[in-house]
């Protein structure tokens, strides 16, 4: 059997997700093979060496996107093809901050306009490259992480404070009751 084509599979989701998200949590369907696409860092969406310029049918693989261990597909009820993730399946572009300290609840938006607002199911974590550079995350669904981007890191940071985690002091972020550690206080400058 040959993998299907981006088309086919836009047809598929489409039809798949008029109401919501697709349960694609529910769908096991035989493998077809790769699919000449990929995710970049920056969520841009390739297939065939080419980005994806059309926000919409970003929006609609997305919808159809599952990990599953390491490795990433695109599945419809009948239909299960890999691709490639550079790093996190999905973006997070902004953020929007209620409360205060504790109090704090954060709601962040994808690029592909899902929503997730931090606390236990949503979690945050910052992964730090060998150089130091922090990459962060924040869970949006089904095992899928979005990237946070460069700009909302930052006002992110200037939201942060100084907490007692695991016996030490830490710099980190609350949403939702839930103490998200950045980095040591010790760390820093």
């Amino acid at each position: 059997m040959t993998a299907p084509n981006a088309d086919t599979l836009a047809a598929a989701a489409k039809a798949a997700g008029k109401k919501g998200l697709p349960p694609v949590h529910l769908w096991n369907p035989p493998f077809c093979g790769d699919l000449d696409m990929r995710i970049a860092r920056d969520g841009t969406w390739w297939y065939l060496g080419t980005p994806i310029g059309r926000a919409p049918l970003v929006k609609l693989f997305s919808s159809i996107l599952k990990r599953e261990g390491d490795a990433y597909f695109l599945v419809t009820p009948v239909e299960k093809v890999g691709i490639r993730v550079d790093d996190a399946p999905l973006l997070a572009v902004d953020f929007a901050a209620e409360g205060t300290g504790r109090n704090q609840r954060l709601t962040f938006v994808t690029r592909t306009e899902d929503e997730a607002v931090a606390g236990r199911d949503h979690p945050i974590r910052v992964e730090r490259s060998a150089d130091g550079e922090p990459s962060p995350y924040i869970l949006i669904r089904s095992n899928l992480w979005a990237l946070i981007d460069r700009k909302s890191f930052y006002r992110l940071v200037e939201l942060g404070c100084h907490e007692p985690h695991e016996g030490a002091s830490w710099f980190g972020l609350w949403s939702s009751g839930e103490f998200f550690p950045v980095i040591p206080s010790v760390e820093l400058p």
